[in-house]
């Protein structure tokens, strides 16, 4: 062979191979043009835990009942047996009161015949259990016959008193337990009891006694909340509310249901409760085992590709 010819193949050979190298860079190039890019997002899957729209509203502790103690004659109080805030107990003896009359008499009495022992103290007792909200004297005071001398609150009487707006009147009827909750964080179980035949003109709500029974001391003007549930499912097929979308009208809803490990598409949705961080879904009728975006799932198109963050 020339050396002609040889450099003839070797040119050959050059240019076969520049244009593989341009038709592989091509392709390439191509390629990751057309790859598409994968949203990061996290996922989620269906609840069944109990849903309940409610409404909240306070209630005021009261005793309905209570006892007003009073003086049976007129005299001097010889002995104060109570403290405000004292619990007593039915037919303790709350004040003993003697008459002038009776405190000469007895002295004249005593002088005579000190084996007598005549007194002339009026004991004074309590008609039924409670607490001494208010006591109005003390040791030496002189009282007259009828004068309120402490107020004794019935602890049987102990009741919540709500005022609820009017059309809510027909929810409360439908309550068969009321949680109430102190402001400690405490919750009592109370019932409703009767509704006061009449509405304040000026805010249309109606005094609702709830009836509680607790063995706990709650003072009386201790303010609580009341939950009235409104409407409940007991056993939803619920989502996080995060994994819900809507558009800006607010009239139609979705979420981004996944058909596999790379892609998710758009599904519509009937909204049932929305309460405590989940929404209801009505329709359609989703599997335990589906799957949801729960974060990056903004702005997605339908379908989209993406790709599951473990973390």
């Amino acid at each position: 062979m020339s050396n002609k010819q040889s450099y003839y193949k070797l040119c050959l050979a050059s240019v076969c191979l520049i244009l593989s190298a341009c038709g592989s860079a091509s392709t390439s190039s191509k390629g990751e043009a057309t790859a598409e890019p994968k949203t990061p997002v996290s996922i989620t899957q269906i609840s069944n835990t109990p849903l309940s729209d409610y409404v909240e509203l306070n209630a005021t502790a009261t005793f309905q009942q209570k006892g007003i103690i009073k003086a049976s004659s007129n005299g001097y109080l010889q002995t104060v047996n109570v403290k405000k805030g004292d619990y007593v107990k039915a037919g303790q003896t709350l004040f003993t009161v003697i008459t002038k009359e009776a405190r000469s008499i007895g002295n004249a009495i005593n002088d005579l015949d000190p084996s007598f022992k005549f007194t002339g103290l009026t004991r004074i007792r309590a008609n039924t259990a409670g607490f001494a909200g208010e006591v109005s004297h003390q040791k030496g005071d002189y009282v007259q016959e009828g004068e309120q001398l402490a107020v004794i609150a019935n602890l049987n009487s102990f009741v919540f008193l709500m005022d609820l707006p009017y059309e809510l009147s027909a929810i409360v009827k439908n309550q068969k337990a009321l949680e109430i909750t102190l402001p400690d964080g405490q919750k009592l179980s109370g019932k409703v009891g009767s509704a006061m035949p009449l509405v304040d003109s000026a805010s249309q709500t109606q005094r609702i006694i709830i009836q509680v029974k607790t063995q706990q001391l709650v003072p009386e003007g201790l303010i609580a909340k009341v939950k009235l549930v409104k409407s409940e499912s007991l056993n939803p097929i619920a989502l996080p509310k995060e994994s819900v979308l809507a558009n800006e009208t607010q009239d139609e809803f979705w979420v981004m249901k996944l058909i596999n490990d790379t892609t998710a598409v758009k599904v519509n949705i009937q909204k049932g409760l929305e309460t405590g961080g989940y929404v209801e879904i009505k329709s359609p009728l989703f599997k335990p085992t589906d799957r949801f975006i729960l974060t990056g799932n903004y702005g997605l198109p339908d379908p989209a590709k993406i790709i599951i963050n473990h973390k």
